[in-house]
C-alpha cells in the first residue's frame, strides 16, 4: 500500500536530525514507498469545505556527515488538497498549545472523515498532555491546579516540597522546584500569573526523578518500548532536550497496569502515537499526544522499531476505512 502523507510540523531545517521522532517516521514512510508532502500549520487554507495547503514534496535521507544540513530536498510547492489527495496527515508540530495548535485542530477536523489524521485532531484538542492525565489521578503524584498562591502555599505545607510548571508547557521548559521554606513562590506564582491566563499545576516532589523519568511509548493502545531519562547535573529535568540522558529500561508491574488501563481509552481516541511519562516506576505525570517523542532512543537501546509499528497502524486504518 502506497500512500500520499502530508507532515504538518516544524521548519526541516531547523530540526535536531539525530533524536527527532518525526524525521524518522518520515524516512520510515519513505522506505515504505510512501509519497512525502512537507507544511506547517500557519500553510493551511480553507474555503467552501475545502482544505488544502501550500506543502512541498519532500525527500529524506540521513545526513551525509554529522551536523550536515542536507537531510532534506523540497521540490516545488504544490497546493496540496489534504481531503481529497492526502491518504494521511500527521500533526506532528511542536507546542505550545495555543491558539494557532487549536485552530489547526479544527481545520484538520473537517477533512477527518476522508483523510486519516494522526492523532486524531478532535482528540488532541480534548487531551492536552496535562489536562487529560487528571483523568487517571489515582496514578498522578498529589497535584493542584490553580492560579492562586494562597491555595500553593496550602499545599506546600502539605507535601513539603513541590514542583510548579505550566499546565500547556513543554520539553521540560519553566519547570521549577520549590523548597520546604517556599521561598520565591511568591515571585513565582507573580510570573507565572503574569504570562499564562490558565491555572498552573503544582505537584509534590518525587525525590525518585532522581533515578528517571520513564517515557513509555503507545502505539494504537498497545506498549511499543520504554527508555529512562536521567536528569543532567545540577537539575530535576530529565526531558532529553534540556541535557538529560536516556538509558535502557523495563516496565514495572504498576506501569503495565497504567498501560493495560490507558491503551483502549487511547485506541478508541484515534490517538495511535502516544508517550507516557511515569516517575519512579508507579506515578504518571502527563499523557502526551500532541507531538510524541522518545522513539528513536527506543530504537537505539531495544532495537525495536516503533516507526514501523506506527505506519503498520496508519496502513491498517487507512485500509479500513
Amino acid at each position: 500500500m502506497s500512500l500520499t502523507v502530508a507532515v504538518q510540523m516544524d521548519p526541516l531545517d531547523q530540526i535536531n536530525v539525530a533524536g527527532d521522532s518525526t524525521f524518522a517516521l518520515m524516512l520510515s514512510a519513505q522506505a515504505r514507498g510512501h509519497r512525502l508532502f512537507h507544511y506547517q500549520a500557519e500553510d493551511l487554507n480553507w474555503s467552501d469545505g475545502r482544505l488544502w495547503a501550500k506543502a512541498h514534496p519532500v525527500t529524506v535521507q540521513p545526513p551525509s556527515t554529522p551536523g550536515a544540513r542536507d537531510h532534506y530536498c523540497f521540490g516545488d510547492p504544490v497546493s496540496l488538497d489534504l481531503g481529497d489527495e492526502a491518504d494521511a496527515v500527521l500533526m506532528r508540530q511542536d507546542p505550545p498549545f495555543d491558539l494557532g495548535y487549536i485552530t489547526a485542530t479544527h481545520l484538520l477536523e473537517r477533512i477527518a472523515d476522508r483523510t486519516l489524521v494522526v492523532n486524531d485532531p478532535a482528540s488532541v484538542r480534548n487531551a492536552p498532555e496535562k489536562v487529560f492525565v487528571l483523568d487517571y489521578a489515582r496514578f498522578m503524584p498529589p497535584t493542584l491546579v490553580t492560579r492562586s498562591l494562597e491555595e500553593a502555599r496550602a499545599f506546600l505545607s502539605q507535601h513539603g516540597q513541590i514542583v510548579v510548571k505550566p499546565l500547556h508547557g513543554n520539553g521540560g521548559k519553566a519547570i521549577f522546584k520549590v523548597e520546604e521554606n517556599g521561598l520565591n513562590l511568591s515571585a513565582l506564582f507573580e510570573i507565572f500569573n503574569q504570562t499564562w491566563r490558565e491555572p498552573h499545576m503544582v505537584q509534590a516532589f518525587l525525590p525518585d526523578v532522581a533515578k528517571g523519568d520513564k517515557r513509555i511509548v503507545l502505539v494504537d493502545g498497545e506498549v511499543a518500548g520504554a527508555i529512562n531519562r536521567l536528569p543532567g547535573a545540577g537539575e530535576i529535568r530529565s526531558n532529553l532536550a534540556v541535557g538529560g540522558s536516556a538509558e535502557k529500561t523495563e516496565l514495572t508491574a504498576r506501569e503495565r497496569e497504567i498501560c493495560d488501563i490507558l491503551g483502549p481509552e487511547l485506541k478508541r481516541r484515534g490517538l495511535i502515537f502516544v508517550g507516557i511519562d511515569v516517575i519512579g516506576g508507579e506515578w504518571l505525570t502527563e499523557i502526551n499526544v500532541t507531538s510524541p517523542t522518545g522513539i528513536v532512543a527506543i530504537e537505539r537501546f531495544d532495537g525495536t522499531d516503533v516507526a514501523g509499528m506506527i505506519w503498520d497502524a496508519i496502513e491498517r486504518r487507512v485500509a479500513e476505512r
